[in-house]
C-alpha cells in the first residue's frame, strides 16, 4: 500500500521478518492498522534517498511476546515531543510536512489497538538520527487451550484430528464486510462443536482472499465425517453466509505419541501442541500464497 509512496522520494523499503515466528493471538485488522500507520509516517518523516525497516522477532528476555519494530532514517524526535508523542491530538510542532498534518489522533489510536491486543508500544528516538517505534504482541499458547481438551483421566484421548473449514469469497460478493462475516462462522463453528472435547482456533489472519478456520477435535476420522456433515450444514442454512461465500471442509489426522514408562502427560501435550502448530502454519502458509 506504501510502495508507490516510498518510491517517489527513492525510499526503500525493507522487511525482516523470520519465518518461523509462532503464531500471535491478535486480531489481524487492527494489527495491520497499526503497521499502516507507522508505515505511513515513516515514509512521511524521512527524507528522500532515505530506509524504513519493519522487523519481527522473539527475544530471549520476553519469551511471550512477539517484538516487531518500524525503523527510519527520518528526522527523529525531540525529547519534549517523544515523552507526548503518543497523547491524544499531540501534534509535533517542529513536524517537516506541515501540509499533512492530521487530527493528533494517529499514534494515539495506535497505541490503544496494540493495548486492546494485549501488548505495550515505545519509542526510540535521536534527532538527526532516526526513530524506532517498537510494539509487542503476545504469542498464541495452544498447549494452554488444548490441555483439558485432548486428556481425559491422565492420558491423551485415543483420537485427535484437525477439522479445517475454508472460506472462499464469492466473485459476485468480492467486497463485504468480512469481519462481521467471520464472527459469524465462528459463532456458527461454537455451534456445533462439543466444549469439553473440541476447540475452535482464533481465525488465522490470512492475507489473501481466503480465510481458514480450524478446529481440534478430540475424535478419530470417522466421527469426525459427522462433525463436518454437521458444520456444513449449518453453514448452508445461513443465507447471509451463502449469499457472499464457498466453504470447503477437511478432516486431518494427528500423530499422537506413545507415552514412555514415567513420561509426564504435560510433555505429551506440548509436543502434540507443537505438532498442531505446525500443521496449522503449513495450512497457514500454503493458503497465503494460493491467495
Amino acid at each position: 500500500m506504501l510502495q508507490t509512496t516510498a518510491q517517489e522520494k527513492r525510499i526503500v523499503l525493507e522487511v525482516s521478518v523470520d519465518t518461523r515466528l509462532p503464531l500471535v493471538l491478535a486480531d489481524p485488522d487492527r494489527i495491520i492498522q497499526v503497521l499502516t500507520n507507522l508505515l505511513d509516517n515513516a515514509v512521511k518523516f524521512t527524507p528522500s534517498d532515505g530506509s524504513v525497516m519493519v522487523r519481527a522477532c522473539l527475544v530471549d528476555h520476553d519469551p511471550d511476546f512477539l517484538y516487531v519494530s518500524v525503523t527510519d532514517t527520518g528526522r527523529g524526535i525531540n525529547p519534549e515531543s517523544k515523552a507526548l508523542i503518543f497523547e491524544r491530538l499531540f501534534q509535533d510542532p517542529n513536524a517537516i510536512d506541515n501540509s499533512r498534518k492530521g487530527l493528533g489522533l494517529g499514534l494515539y489510536i495506535v497505541q490503544e489497538l496494540v493495548k486492546l491486543n494485549g501488548g505495550r508500544i515505545w519509542v526510540e528516538s535521536q534527532l538527526a538520527h532516526g526513530s524506532i517505534f517498537s510494539f509487542t504482541l503476545p504469542l498464541f499458547s495452544l498447549e494452554k487451550l488444548l490441555s483439558a481438551a485432548i486428556t481425559v483421566e491422565g492420558r491423551l484421548r485415543e483420537s485427535v484430528v484437525l477439522v479445517t473449514v475454508e472460506r472462499m469469497p464469492l466473485l459476485k460478493a468480492a467486497v463485504g464486510n468480512w469481519p462481521e462475516t467471520r464472527q459469524r462462522c465462528l459463532e456458527i463453528l461454537r455451534g456445533c462443536v462439543f466444549i469439553d472435547k473440541d476447540i475452535v482456533l482464533p481465525a488465522l489472519g490470512n492475507t489473501g482472499p481466503n480465510e481458514t478456520f480450524v478446529i481440534v477435535a478430540s475424535t478419530d476420522e470417522k466421527r469426525a465425517d459427522i462433525l463436518r456433515k454437521r458444520i456444513q450444514g449449518q453453514l448452508d442454512n445461513c443465507t447471509e453466509l451463502q449469499n457472499n461465500s464457498a466453504f470447503k471442509i477437511s478432516v486431518l489426522p494427528v500423530d499422537l505419541p506413545a507415552r514412555g514408562p514415567g513420561e509426564p502427560l504435560e510433555k505429551l501435550v506440548r509436543k502434540v501442541a507443537d505438532d498442531i502448530t505446525e500443521m496449522v502454519m503449513t495450512i497457514f502458509r500454503r493458503h497465503n500464497s494460493e491467495g
